[in-house]
């Protein structure tokens, strides 16, 4: 439904959030908005209610993915919510986004892929009809919709408020059956682009290559603010239509760090070889002194805690972990309100245990007292990112590590401090590395000494230095039914890697999980199948995993050119999303490097374990 003046509580909302005008963006530089508007008191409200529709948006949309010119993707989105009221274009950014909610927002849609699919399928008035061909064609679901629905929604249209109230009521209707109404509902009203879109941002991949550094950008364009005060603002708030709103008021300052609300993680690039780490070309510090650490192989969480001793760990992906709840009381007698960043890892005597372990104890709803005997854990601390209302992330890390020094002096069994090292050539961090492989971890993780916190960002300070030997994190797109024991279940999964915005096949493991989680994966395909062809199963592309393998070589048989030998899964990857796997051109230089040796650096250090590309 549309919002007008009319509506006590919509005015209630824009007093509340400082908005004044949604005829076109009062703080963006000669913003003239074409539209009509009805003054009241304070205020000036469309005649029509809230301006954009989503053909608007569509409209945009659909320019932005047809250009591959990322400045012109940048004049476009710009223009777009230059044209908006701070309200819509809020809600804009999000869905340019990718984001139905706030980053920070942990609310979830319940939506899976078989449910929509059904429901674009009834739209169609197709129910229960193998849309196999016309998903085949397109390799998404939304892309699908419009072409199904563009003779029976031609005249359709929703407004930007409705498709967002759409999620919401997503996200607190009960069961597939009450969500699968409120689509149908939605869909009837609406246009083939509207569903096309719509489905998109439930699925969270527009495929326009529109991505949330884009959408800062563009708000730093609108407005004529700075972007690193505009990407801080961001990572602050966890919101990129919030952000929006400070950037149209000109309060990007006004943004502040709000526990409980996870911030954006700080990246490590990685590299070769020790020498790589002291090239000017790499580092953007001239004289680099490099504090050196061991590099985990567990869980990365940032942890919060307030000053009444109430604690929650979010992970990589901003969701609250909670399997851990022998972590809790240790952290909450820490001293203060504190955001840590660090690693949980499965730990017995004095030395790790392999990810595997760590591995079981996740997605439990229940966690006995015996999984916490059988695979205890610490909680390794190597930031400190916030202490008693004062935000460290602009203090360089030798400070911050000074405060995380005092801050955990006094010993704990299940909390400690990432140990450190100087190192200032690259002989030094030669050793630093073979040390940490022989304690048991999977490499090292260096750091310029006098660097700040840059949350998302990956390179310039942070670096890693795995070992050889690499394996790629991929998605899977389909499962097969196994032979022999595994007749009844999917353990066959093909993988992808990415390529702009599209994923393309690679190779297909069959082994490396247990019977265990090949059974708990089995349930989860089966809810998240877009296409059942019997035997095999195209599915959701969001299972992440990390594949090892021999070699790579050319191949006709997948999509990408290439084909991995003698894949097999080392582990799933849940603390990374899709957008976060490994792309065709990574796989090219791996192929470049095998297949020219004698020209290759010798990488530091050596085992017989794989390294990652990431």
């Amino acid at each position: 439904m549309y919002l007008t003046y009319a509506n006590p509580l919509f005015l209630a909302f824009l007093s509340f959030n400082g908005i004044n005008n949604l005829g076109g963006i009062s703080g963006a530089p000669n913003s003239d908005s074409p539209r009509r508007h009805h003054s009241v008191p304070g205020i000036h409200i469309l005649v029509a209610g809230c301006g954009c529709l989503m053909r608007d948006f569509v409209q945009i949309a659909n320019a932005v993915g047809a250009t591959s010119k990322k400045l012109e993707k940048l004049r476009l989105v710009s223009e777009f919510l230059k044209s908006l009221g701070v309200a819509d274009a809020a809600i804009a950014a999000r869905f340019l986004s990718g984001r139905t909610f706030a980053a920070h927002d942990e609310r979830t849609l319940g939506v899976g892929g078989t449910n929509l699919f059904r429901v674009i399928a009834k739209a169609a008035g197709q129910p229960g009809h193998n849309l196999g061909t016309a998903y085949r064609k397109h390799g998404d679901l939304g892309d699908m919709a419009e072409e199904l629905l563009r003779n029976t929604n031609a005249r359709g249209d929703l407004a930007l408020p409705d498709v967002a109230r759409l999620f919401e009521d997503l996200a607190s209707a009960r069961g597939p059956s009450q969500k699968a109404e409120l689509l149908a509902v939605a869909f009837r009203r609406a246009s083939a682009g509207d569903v096309k879109y719509i489905a998109k941002i439930i699925t969270g991949d527009l495929r326009i290559g529109s991505k949330e550094s884009l959408v800062e950008e563009a708000i730093a364009k609108t407005f004529e603010r700075p972007l690193a005060e505009v990407r801080r603002a961001n990572m602050l708030t966890g919101d990129i239509g919030e952000t929006l709103a400070l950037a149209a008021e000109n309060n990007l300052a006004g943004a502040t760090v709000r526990l409980f609300h996870p911030m954006g993680f700080m990246l490590a690039a990685p590299v070769e070889t020790p020498e790589d780490l002291f090239s000017e070309e790499l580092t953007e510090s001239e004289t680099p002194s490099l504090l050196v650490e061991e590099k985990y192989d567990g869980i990365r969480p940032q942890i919060h805690k307030d000053r009444g001793g109430k604690v929650r760990i979010f992970s990589r992906t901003l969701d609250e972990v909670t399997e851990f709840p022998e972590l809790v009381k240790p952290i909450a007698d820490l001293p203060g309100e504190l955001i840590l960043d660090g690693e949980i890892l499965g730990w017995r005597d004095i030395r790790p245990l392999p990810f595997t372990e760590l591995q079981k104890r996740l997605g439990r709803k229940r966690l006995d007292l015996f999984m916490q005997t059988d695979i205890p854990v610490k909680f390794v601390a190597f930031d400190l990112l916030y202490q008693d209302g004062e935000l460290l992330i602009d203090e360089p890390l030798i400070k911050r590590k000074a405060r995380l020094d005092v801050l955990c002096a006094k010993p704990m069994d299940v909390v400690r401090v990432a140990a450190h090292v100087r190192c200032q050539t690259a002989a030094a961090v030669q050793s630093a590395f073979r040390d940490s492989l022989r304690a048991g971890h999977e490499g090292i993780v260096t750091k310029v000494e006098n660097s700040p916190y840059t949350p998302g960002r990956r390179g310039g300070f942070w670096f890693k230095l795995k070992e050889p030997f690499a394996t790629l994190d991929v998605v899977v797109t389909a499962v097969e039914y196994g032979h022999g024991k595994r007749h009844k279940v999917l353990s066959d999964y093909t993988f992808a890697v990415r390529d702009g915005e599209k994923l393309l096949n690679i190779g297909k493991a069959y082994s490396g999980l247990t019977d265990a989680e090949i059974g708990e994966y089995t349930e989860f395909f089966l809810r998240h199948t877009i296409e059942d062809h019997g035997h095999r199963r195209t599915v959701e592309p969001v299972i992440v995993l990390e594949v090892a393998f021999n070699n790579i070589q050319k191949s006709a048989r997948h999509d990408s050119g290439y084909a991995l030998r003698f894949p097999r899964i080392v582990r799933i990857r849940r603390d990374k999303s899709v957008t976060e796997i490994d792309t065709l051109d990574t796989v090219a230089k791996l192929f470049a490097r095998q297949a020219a040796p004698s020209q290759e650096t010798e990488p530091a250090g050596s085992s017989s374990h794989p390294r990652r590309a990431d």
